[in-house]
């Protein structure tokens, strides 16, 4: 019976939040009560929480949400590309037929590269995907890296040391971490190097094995810096590249990695390439209108 309630009541408590209905136990009894399709959606779980308590399994809250979502696998991944964040018990769930490709591509290729607009969630389901995998140690490591690339302003007049100054362009890639990790787990990781999170330029004569890498803002990558980052795949990695080609930083556009990629790795098999469109979008619905005003600016 503590199994089957968990610590403080946590697995009973997820129970309630998920489905609705009212549940209590007592002695070796579980009551489930509430309105008909409350009880109906909560008695499938119920029965699975019972028979793992029985098979002296572990269950803990983050195994009540998996099990209370419709489509879930054995081993807890989805069938309609929906990720349970363990820890925060939090699920991520694509928007878009297009979000839901993208994350079917990631789990069948060792690279996908993502290009697209703003707001289209490249990055942040990439993200997902790859503490997903950790979790599961599928992996042993997260490697996140953007390049450095002033845009518009320049880092020798930003204030700090080196890392002060190029902490700005990495920040993203930590509000996102912090968004799908406990923060002590976010920061023991970090301190443990479980999750590296630097530079592009940091990984040249590295070989990253055993790790899901995700490299962002790869339009502002040069040619030369993404066939060093494209070298660097070590024996059980993954690699996603993210991007957005109308958002090129560097001198001239034809300099950017991204652009390049698509000419010269198009027609390897196991590297795959996503297109996100405006319709893709899914922040503030004025934003898919902005994209499609640039879009169709014909002025430069």
């Amino acid at each position: 019976m503590l199994t089957l309630a968990g610590v403080n009541d946590e697995n009973i408590t997820e129970l309630v939040r998920q489905t609705g209905a009212r549940v209590a136990l007592r002695g070796d009894t579980m009551t489930l009560s509430g309105s008909r399709e409350e009880v109906e959606r909560a008695q499938p779980v119920a029965q699975r929480m019972i028979d793992t308590a029985k098979r002296q399994l572990p269950l803990t809250a983050d195994d009540v949400l998996r099990m209370s979502l419709d489509g879930v696998r054995p081993d807890g991944t989805s069938t309609d590309g929906r990720i349970v964040l363990p820890g925060i018990r939090k699920v991520i769930q694509p928007k878009t037929s297009g979000q839901a490709e993208y994350l079917k591509q990631i789990s069948e290729n060792d690279i996908v590269i993502g290009i697209g607009p703003a707001g289209t969630g490249k990055t942040y389901l990439a993200m997902a995907a790859a503490v997903d995998a950790l979790s599961r140690k599928r992996v042993r490591r997260i490697v996140l890296a953007r390049p450095a690339v002033e845009a518009g302003e320049s880092l020798g007049f930003l204030p700090g040391d080196m890392q002060a100054k190029v902490d700005p362009y990495l920040r993203p890639l930590y509000d996102a971490l912090e968004d799908m990790m406990p923060a002590d787990r976010v920061q023991k990781a970090l301190e443990t190097r479980t999750i590296e999170i630097a530079p592009l330029a940091y990984m040249r004569g590295r070989t990253l094995a055993d790790a899901f890498v995700i490299l962002d803002e790869a339009q502002n990558a040069t040619s030369a810096q993404m066939k060093m980052f494209l070298t660097r795949l070590g024996v059980n990695s993954r690699v996603v590249i993210t991007g957005d080609k109308t958002q090129i930083d560097l001198p001239r556009r034809e300099d950017s990695g991204l652009v390049q990629v698509e000419r010269v790795l198009a027609a390897i098999e196991g590297i795959a390439f996503f297109y996100f469109t405006d319709a893709d979008v899914v922040r503030h619905r004025l934003v898919r209108d902005i994209i499609k005003a640039y879009a169709e600016d014909t002025t430069g």
